[in-house]
């Protein structure tokens, strides 16, 4: 069975401004979106699911999926803070999304195969989809609990305007994750890359330490892990009073691995990401990618 590719477009870029995710970086405007849904075409992927807002959807079809027609089997869902499970309500003033794992639920009544996630904006690079496809497309059908995660270098995922967020990760010896944790201010500090920790306090480490950028591979009994963990999340008094809280990917994971239900094996890559996380960094994002094209690497335009 070819995996699925869940791509998680719901956000705006509240630093970069507007719907980045239709942002033509290409040299025929082409999106970040659409070098990694080539990509995984290119990787063996089956289908593509697109989690967004319903008040972009109109946009989203006109200018996103009308390029994949006759290229790959594509779906939407759709993501809302009130779609909560039974017995919990939104709370009052909230406006921010639920978070990653939150998009990542939407996908439970279309997905029945082992399924990548990533963001709409970042550029991972074609190696990145093929380790995750690779994995994934090699499980036995019955295959349960057994994921995976493509583990970046953080010295190849920086921007220059500003700080970044990272999930910093830790293995054991057969190159599972043991820890992944979320760090909200990472960059280079006197040249070595740190990140602040909670005390404010800037903690250096070494450039090939390994960090989630968000690309996990799942089987579909993760919606079924996920809508658990999610009950629990929401009726902790503290996240439901705190409306900016957020049930991020690496929260479940960590609960998994924790307790032994489920082995995430870190997938290496070296790969540079790079993306549009400020509107300082757009230039030098067409500017790569427009270097990668020159090469032979991807063709211009890209979907014909």
């Amino acid at each position: 069975m070819k995996p699925t590719l869940f791509v998680l477009a719901a956000g705006m870029g509240s630093r970069y401004g507007g719907l980045k995710q239709l942002d033509g970086l290409g040299p025929c405007g082409e999106t970040i979106m659409d070098y990694s849904i080539f990509d995984a075409i290119r990787a063996g992927f089956g289908k593509v699911v697109f989690v967004i807002r319903h008040d972009f959807e109109e946009d989203f079809r006109k200018k996103v999926l009308s390029k994949y027609e006759g290229h790959i089997k594509t779906e939407l869902v759709f993501q809302s803070i009130d779609d909560l499970p039974a017995g919990f309500k939104c709370p009052e003033g909230r406006t921010k999304p639920w978070g990653t794992n939150h998009a990542v639920l939407m996908g439970k009544d279309v997905i029945k195969e082992p399924f990548a996630v990533i963001n709409a904006d970042d550029f991972y690079g074609r190696d990145t989809f093929a380790v995750v496809g690779k994995y994934l497309a090699n499980l036995p059908e019955d295959a349960h609990d057994d994921y995976c995660m493509v583990g970046f270098r953080v010295g190849n995922t920086l921007s220059e305007s500003g700080t970044v967020a990272r999930g910093i990760c830790e293995t054991d010896a057969n190159g599972h994750l043991t820890t992944v944790v979320e760090r909200t201010e990472i960059m280079r500090v006197n040249k070595d890359v740190c990140y602040k920790d909670e005390k404010g306090e800037w903690v250096a480490i070494k450039d090939e330490t390994p960090v989630s950028m968000n690309v996990w591979g799942f089987t579909p009994d993760y919606f079924k892990h996920s809508e658990r963990e999610f009950n629990a999340f929401l009726s902790n008094p503290a996240n439901m009073s705190n409306i900016k809280a957020e049930f991020f990917i690496p929260l479940v994971v960590n609960t998994l691995i924790n307790t032994k239900q489920s082995t995430v094996k870190v997938l290496d890559t070296t790969s540079k990401w790079f993306g549009v996380t400020y509107a300082a960094d757009r230039q030098d994002v067409v500017d790569k990618i427009q270097s990668l094209v020159d090469k032979g690497e991807y063709p211009a335009p890209l979907f014909k």
